[in-house]
């Protein structure tokens, strides 16, 4: 059964009734209904990402149900093969990792159901889909190059920290290769002394942080593979006596990644010099109309990269509109 078959199944009736019955007099017509399935909402971003994507579906007429797996992927799984029964339209999934959602592409593609994989790209198999992803070793690169050029103009020499994500997921590895890169065009203003392992953990990254400070207490520049880690970063920093706004003489060069609220209200506080900011609103928009052109029958590209951009001191007002976290509370 092909998608326009299985969309006409859904809604035969409705559109019969339509045709034989005044429309004042009978209820508006259903739309096309998707799945959406996220493994988790831990974060500022991926709140703000379901908040869009069902926000992009009602501007679009297109129904919705939403499920969340809390770090499950057995359950994220169960809660897909639920919706292909309730024979969604089409879903959107921000899987637990790149392998685990291999089992839910099949099952999508064995009921003929479009799917749409939201924030990471699948490990390599022959099933059918789209992602919609961040560039995340550009948007890092870029973030990371403006803060080495902000430590070159300086005329000082930094020692660099890295918080690094979990590396079972393919963003924190490219968010990592990213950063090192960046530095590595500068090896005489920045030597990176400390990698802080986190695996998306608070405690985790306050406790690493905490001893890299201690055991480098020299250390003045600071990339957060995610804006969700700055509160662990903020309170280290001040224990250590170092978490000093931009043009204090002992602050400490601040990036990030995401772009979430946090790393909005740094910026205007003046503490954060640079973060590197995934379009929310773009990849949730990305990811519904992907599956209405499938739905039509019309090609997609197996990837849509969302190239981002970095936000900073200098261009703040220019670029806050376009920040997800400025309009996120």
């Amino acid at each position: 059964m092909n998608i326009a078959t299985k969309f006409w199944k859904r809604h035969s009736g409705t559109l019969l009734c339509t045709l034989l019955i005044c429309t004042s007099c009978y209820p508006e017509k259903e739309g096309p209904l998707i799945g959406i399935a996220f493994e988790t909402l831990q974060t500022e971003y991926w709140v703000a990402s379901v908040e869009a994507i069902k926000s992009e579906c009602e501007k679009n007429g297109v129904q919705y149900l939403v499920a969340v797996a809390n770090g499950d992927a057995n359950r994220q799984f169960e809660q897909v093969n639920n919706f292909i029964s309730r024979d969604v339209d089409g879903i959107i999934i921000a899987p637990k990792d790149a392998h685990t959602v291999i089992p839910v592409i099949k099952a999508a593609n064995r009921a003929q159901t479009p799917i749409v994989i939201y924030n990471r790209i699948p490990a390599k198999n022959q099933g059918s889909y789209t992602t919609i992803v961040a560039d995340n070793y550009e948007i890092s690169k870029n973030t990371v190059r403006y803060m080495c050029e902000l430590a070159r103009q300086s005329g000082q020499k930094f020692e660099a920290l890295i918080m690094v994500g979990d590396l079972g997921d393919i963003n924190a590895v490219n968010r990592r290769k990213g950063f090192l890169d960046a530095v590595g065009e500068y090896p005489q203003v920045v030597e990176v002394v400390a990698e802080v392992p986190t695996e998306w953990n608070q405690e985790k990254a306050l406790a690493g942080v905490t001893n890299a400070l201690q055991a480098n207490p020299g250390i003045n520049l600071i990339f957060s593979s995610s804006d969700f880690l700055f509160p662990s970063v903020i309170s280290a920093l001040k224990t250590a006596g170092k978490y000093h706004p931009v043009g204090h003489e002992n602050h400490v060069l601040l990036g990030g990644f995401d772009g979430d609220n946090m790393a909005y209200k740094m910026l205007v506080d003046g503490y954060l010099d640079a973060d590197g900011v995934q379009d929310v609103f773009y990849e949730c928009a990305a990811s519904v109309q992907a599956i209405l052109q499938q739905m039509r029958g019309e090609k997609v590209e197996e990837v849509i990269v969302d190239p981002g951009f970095v936000i900073h001191q200098d261009n703040i007002k220019e670029k806050a509109s376009d920040m997800w976290g400025a309009n996120f509370e």
